[in-house]
């Protein structure tokens, strides 16, 4: 990809999502997020690929419908209450209209089944962008209209993000649609914004830091599918190990970082007396931790059957990543401070 399209994809990327979370405005929030979608679109499908290139169509599609619905909500707040202002979302339409978009832009239950097929086609960094900044100008907007919001609404998509999620990640053998599955993950997200809003701002803090790691671990291992993760630690065994780890965390065991919000949010919907969502959502998150232990096994301590397609990468020096191996440290090692953050929140 041409080095100047790419500075000017990445920039209008930063751009939208800065107009987007500052803006107080809906067309100015509607706006950024279209500079968004247009933005990521050249990174989706810069390898020219015919499965990329349909990846982009398909969030494409999906985009510009939720960005529609997006202004078609505020338009009909506007007529009824004549606020364009973001936090001023109180007609019950536009409020029902306002969370199917949001859901179809984080890729919630039911509006679920692109979030998988674009980020199997598109490049691996494209997947982490797809993931992480591309999640924050929804979330932004749910946390600024959480208190208008439908309860039941949101609590049941996130227990059905919840269960079809694991199922999904089930059968997958493809590393991407496996991360994806498990990444229709602002389930927990959703069901805790309207009772604490800060603490779904740190659930996805803590989601972007262990996502960001586990993508850059297997971009740098060159792991796609779970046949090549079988071979990865030939090629960097400390690497494979700290991946270990990270997945780990990302399934949210104890004591890694990954265990601060599950058991935050488990702790607060119980103070709200919803110990059976909590249960619910606990009991199926079984499911990630299964293809998350999976995709751990795989990569650090089991061979292949059979003789693969492709020559084994044996083990050579390689200049270590320090990018990689902060963020590593980070999504590991951040129980410890909880105290401190839990007063923050």
């Amino acid at each position: 990809m041409n080095p100047y399209a790419k500075l000017i994809s990445t920039a209008s990327l930063l751009l939208g999502t800065t107009i987007t979370i500052s803006s107080n405005h809906w067309v100015m929030a509607w706006a950024g997020l279209e500079i968004n979608t247009l933005a990521i679109i050249p990174l989706i499908s810069k390898s020219h690929h015919p499965r990329a290139i349909e990846a982009s169509i398909k969030y494409f599609l999906v985009q510009a419908s939720a960005s529609a619905i997006i202004l078609f909500s505020s338009t009909i707040n506007a007529w009824q209450t004549g606020q364009w202002d973001i936090a001023q979302l109180t007609h019950p339409t536009s409020s029902m209209l306002m969370t199917a978009a949001v859901a179809m832009k984080l890729g919630l239950v039911p509006f679920h089944f692109w979030f998988p097929e674009v980020l199997q086609g598109s490049p691996m960094t494209t997947a982490l962008l797809l993931s992480t900044v591309m999640k924050f100008p929804p979330i932004t907007i749910l946390y600024l209209t959480s208190h208008s919001l439908n309860p039941n609404l949101l609590t049941l998509m996130a227990i059905a993000s919840a269960a079809l999620g694991g199922w999904m990640g089930l059968n997958q053998t493809q590393v991407r649609k496996n991360l994806a599955s498990h990444h229709l993950s602002p389930r927990l997200m959703s069901v805790i914004i309207l009772y604490n809003p800060k603490l779904t701002l740190l659930t996805f803090y803590l989601y972007t830091l262990m996502t960001t790691t586990v993508f850059l671990t297997l971009n740098t291992t060159k792991s796609l599918k779970l046949s090549t993760t079988m071979t990865s630690w030939t090629k960097a065994p400390t690497l494979n190990a700290t991946l270990m780890l990270a997945l780990l965390s990302l399934a949210g065991l104890p004591p890694l970082t990954g265990f601060l919000p599950k058991w935050l949010i488990i702790q607060e919907l119980t103070k709200q007396e919803m110990t059976t969502t909590a249960t619910i959502i606990a009991m199926l998150s079984l499911l990630g931790l299964f293809f998350y232990l999976r995709l751990a096994y795989h990569s650090t301590i089991t061979l292949p059957p059979n003789p693969t397609n492709h020559m084994k990468q044996w083990h050579v020096s390689k200049t270590a990543n320090p990018t990689i191996a902060m963020f590593t440290s980070l999504s590991i090692m951040l129980l410890p401070l909880s105290p401190v953050i839990m007063t923050s929140i």
